[in-house]
C-alpha cells in the first residue's frame, strides 16, 4: 500500500484494505522508517475498542517482550482487540498470564517440549507426513493447505493431546472458525458466531475429554492439565479448557502457516528450491528463514502497567502495546534485503517471541515439523509448482494462507 504524501502518523493500521492480501509489508516498512512506535486511534470495524501503540522494530519488540513488569500480558489481554475473545478466557491460558502464575503453569508442560523429548517423536511425525502424502499418489494437483498441512498438523497435535484421529478434522474446523472468525471462508457467521457457537462448543467438547481423563488418566497432555496441581490446588475447569485450547490452537496454526508460506516462496523462486533439493542439509536454515519472513501470528499485545517511554515515545499506563512480528522479521536494520527468501541466511528472528517469559513453548516441535514437512514434500514432488492464486486468511492476527493450489508433477 502506497501511503504517498499522507502523514504516516495518521494511517489506520486496522483498515481492511491493506490486509486483503496478507500483512501490509510496505506500510510496515514506512512505519519502521518514519514512526517506529506508531499510534492507531481505534478500530475501523470495532468502534468501541480502544486504539493501540505499535512496536514495529526488532529492538523495540525485544524491549517489550523482556519487561513483563512494565508490559503485562494479563492486564488487558494478548490480542490488539478483545472482541470475540473475552478477557477472562485469555487470562485462563498461560500465554495470557504474568509471572509468577504464568511460570508455574508453563513449567507443567516444559519437560514434554524440550528439544530432546521432541526429537523422540521424529519418526512418528515423519510417518504421519508420509501417510498424508501417500493419499496424493494418484493426483496431479492438490491444495497444500487443506490436503497436506492441515491433516499433518492436526494429527501431530492430536497425538500429543490424546485426541482420536477420527476427530482431527472436526477439531481443526473448530479451531479455524474460532481464531479465523474474521474470514468468511473459515467462519461464515463471523465474530458473533465464534462467541455464540464456537467457543461454547470448545468448552462442551473439552469438558467431555476432561471428564474422561479424570476417570481414566493417561500420559497425554490433556491428562497433565486435568491432574496438575499448582501449590496444592488443581486448575479450575475454565483454566483446563483454555490450556487445552491454547495448545490445540498453537499446534494447529503455527506449523501449517509457515510451511505453506515457505513452500510458496520456494515455488516462486525455483533456484532456492533447487538448492534444497540438491542439498537437503540446508533445510533447517530454510526453516529459520521461513520463520523470519512468515511468522504464523502477525502480533501479540501487552498493556502498559505504568507510564513509560519506548524508543522516545511516551506511553501511558493502561495503553495497549502491540508487537508486530510480521514487521520485525523484515527490519532493515537487522537483515540485508529483508524481503528476499535466502536459504543461506539462517537468521535469528522473533517468530517464537523475542525472549522473555513468553518465549514459545512449542519451538522445538514447530521446527521439527517444518523440517520434516519440507523435506518430505520436496523429496516426493521436486517439480511441485503453483497452480492458481494463493489466498490469505483475512485476519489481523493470523498470518497464513487458506488456499495454496499446486501441481505436483
Amino acid at each position: 500500500m502506497a501511503v504517498g504524501k499522507r502523514d504516516i502518523r495518521d494511517v489506520d493500521l486496522t483498515e481492511n484494505g491493506p490486509w486483503s492480501d496478507g500483512p501490509p509489508l510496505e506500510l510496515f516498512a514506512q512505519i519502521r522508517s518514519e514512526c517506529p512506535v506508531h499510534h492507531t486511534s481505534g478500530f475501523a470495524w470495532f468502534p468501541d475498542e480502544a486504539g493501540f501503540w505499535s512496536a514495529t522494530t526488532a529492538q523495540d519488540i525485544l524491549t517489550v517482550s523482556r519487561d513483563w513488569e512494565t508490559y503485562s500480558s494479563e492486564l488487558g489481554g494478548i490480542l490488539a482487540a478483545n472482541v470475540g475473545f473475552p478477557l477472562e478466557l485469555a487470562r485462563a491460558m498461560f500465554i495470557g498470564m504474568d509471572p509468577p502464575k504464568h511460570d508455574r503453569i508453563k513449567a507443567l508442560f516444559q519437560r514434554g517440549f524440550t528439544p530432546r523429548r521432541i526429537a523422540e517423536h521424529e519418526q512418528e511425525i515423519r510417518a504421519i507426513t508420509r501417510r498424508v502424502l501417500d493419499r496424493l499418489e494418484e493426483r496431479e494437483s492438490c491444495d497444500l493447505v487443506t490436503d497436506v498441512a492441515q491433516p499433518v498438523v492436526s494429527r501431530v497435535i492430536g497425538s500429543f493431546m490424546g485426541i482420536d484421529e477420527s476427530e482431527d478434522a472436526s477439531w481443526a474446523r473448530l479451531v479455524n472458525a474460532t481464531l479465523g472468525a474474521g474470514d468468511e471462508d473459515l467462519n461464515p457467521g463471523g465474530v458473533r458466531s465464534a462467541i455464540e457457537n464456537d467457543i461454547p462448543l470448545v468448552f462442551e467438547r473439552c469438558s467431555r475429554l476432561v471428564a474422561e481423563r479424570r476417570e481414566h488418566p493417561t500420559d497425554d497432555l490433556t491428562s497433565v492439565l486435568v491432574h496438575a496441581e499448582i501449590e496444592g490446588e488443581k486448575l479450575a475447569e475454565h483454566e483446563i479448557v483454555m490450556g487445552f485450547f491454547l495448545l490445540m490452537a498453537a499446534g494447529n496454526d503455527s506449523t501449517k502457516a509457515t510451511y505453506c508460506s515457505a513452500m510458496r516462496a520456494l515455488m516462486e523462486d525455483p533456484e532456492q528450491k533447487r538448492l534444497l533439493i540438491e542439498d537437503p542439509s540446508l533445510i533447517p536454515a530454510a526453516v529459520e528463514e521461513a520463520l523470519r519472513m512468515f511468522p504464523a501470528f502477525a502480533h501479540f499485545r501487552r498493556t502498559a502497567t505504568r507510564d513509560t517511554v519506548l524508543n522516545g515515545q511516551e506511553i501511558k499506563a493502561g495503553e495497549k502495546v502491540v508487537m508486530w512480528y510480521v514487521s520485525s522479521g523484515r527490519d532493515e536494520s537487522r537483515y540485508e534485503d529483508p524481503d528476499r527468501f535466502d536459504v543461506h541466511r539462517n537468521p535469528e528472528h522473533q517468530a517464537f517471541g523475542a525472549g522473555g517469559r513468553h518465549f514459545c513453548l512449542g519451538t522445538a516441535l514447530a521446527r521439527l515439523e517444518l523440517q520434516i514437512l519440507i523435506e518430505e514434500t520436496l523429496a516426493r514432488y521436486p517439480d511441485i509448482q503453483l497452480d492458481g492464486t494463493p489466498l490469505h486468511v483475512r485476519s489481523f492476527f493470523l498470518n497464513q494462507l487458506k488456499a495454496l493450489p499446486v501441481r505436483l508433477r
